[in-house]
């Protein structure tokens, strides 16, 4: 991928963050580790609190890189079972003192590193000091649905500012120095790339199949014959399907399944303000990277995307050199 320059101040860095009981079902159709919108919008409210709070802020954050080291979902095994299930609870209790309906919830325990760009510019002291109050502030926030616990004692934990230079090669060096810190984890990545791929090669033996078959192709766990003579067919042993990376189907935003209403016109809306549109679930194929084999900042953000004269709301990241978006039922 070829390197781009990011104009933009600095950059800052929320390390080690541990949240507690993180929304772990950010779709209909998976669970596991939050969406990127989950985080795209903590970034979001974390900057118009800056701008009310502090006041230094001006021009706004540019972008958000996820990093995870520890992911804990609150799962069991019942006995006699093969099948995990979510650790409910049943809260409150009814008028009559009995349990109200069970409404399942997924949660896990996550500990994760978000590097921010940010467009506004500060000095060493200035910065750092405005990334301790960014620090102090989003330890007051949910992300994810879940409560972002005290941040633990040390220099691992420590909010950091980071000046970014103008040139490429300056921004390159810093990249360098930044993904060594942020080991041991994994970076989410978009990998479209590899979802036009496959649907292409499973088109060219199923002419009707969709960015759907491709992704839950690329998702499950593939066992296929191989053959271990070829003068003798028969003799076959099977085998997983190794996949080309540690791949995950990914929710990534939403489609408009209906027309944009003015506000006030849907009941029970969140507010008489907004415009309001009924939408389904856009999901894309992720990868899990380690920190190391990326070659430059702009792989590791994620950015929002509003299209609204067509009804997508998206994340996007440019990991992989795919720009266009594939998009059928749901499927970006």
């Amino acid at each position: 991928m070829t390197s781009v320059l990011i104009e933009a101040g600095g950059l800052l860095i929320l390390p080690r963050l541990q949240i507690q009981n993180a929304n772990a079902i950010s779709g209909p159709l998976t669970w596991g580790f939050p969406s990127p919108t989950a985080f795209t919008g903590f970034a979001h409210a974390l900057e118009r609190r800056l701008r009310t709070d502090s006041g230094d802020l001006k021009q706004g954050f540019g972008g958000v890189g996820i990093i995870c080291h520890r992911f804990e979902p609150q799962v069991s095994r019942p006995a006699g079972r093969r099948t995990q299930v979510f650790r409910l609870t049943r809260n409150p209790v009814g008028k009559d003192g009995a349990p109200t309906a069970l409404v399942e919830e997924g949660r896990a325990h996550l500990e994760i590193s978000l590097v921010i760009v940010v467009k506004d510019g500060f000095d060493d002291f200035d910065g750092n000091e405005w990334a301790k109050t960014a620090h102090h502030i989003a330890q007051g926030m949910r992300l994810a649905g879940g409560s972002v616990l005290p941040a633990g004692k040390g220099e691992r934990y420590e909010a950091r500012w980071q000046i970014l230079p103008d040139s490429l090669n300056s921004q390159k060096e810093v990249f360098g120095k930044l993904r060594r810190r942020l080991l041991p984890g994994f970076a989410l990545v978009q990998r479209e790339d590899l979802l036009a791929e496959r649907l292409a090669e499973i088109r060219a033996q199923q002419s009707n199949a969709i960015a759907l078959d491709a992704l839950l192709d690329l998702s499950r766990l593939n066992i296929e014959p191989t053959a271990l003579n070829p003068d003798k067919p028969e003799e076959v042993t099977w085998q997983v399907r190794k996949r080309p990376g540690w791949l995950v189907p990914l929710p990534i935003g939403y489609a408009g399944i209906s027309p944009l209403y003015g506000p006030g016109e849907v009941e029970n809306a969140r507010d008489n303000v907004t415009p309001f549109r009924f939408v389904e679930s856009l999901y894309s194929l992720g990868e899990w990277v380690s920190p190391h084999r990326l070659e430059n900042l702009q792989q590791l953000l994620w950015h929002t995307e509003a299209d609204t004269e067509n009804g997508v709301y998206r994340c996007t990241n440019h990991y992989s050199e795919t720009t266009t978006p594939i998009a059928v039922g749901g499927i970006a």
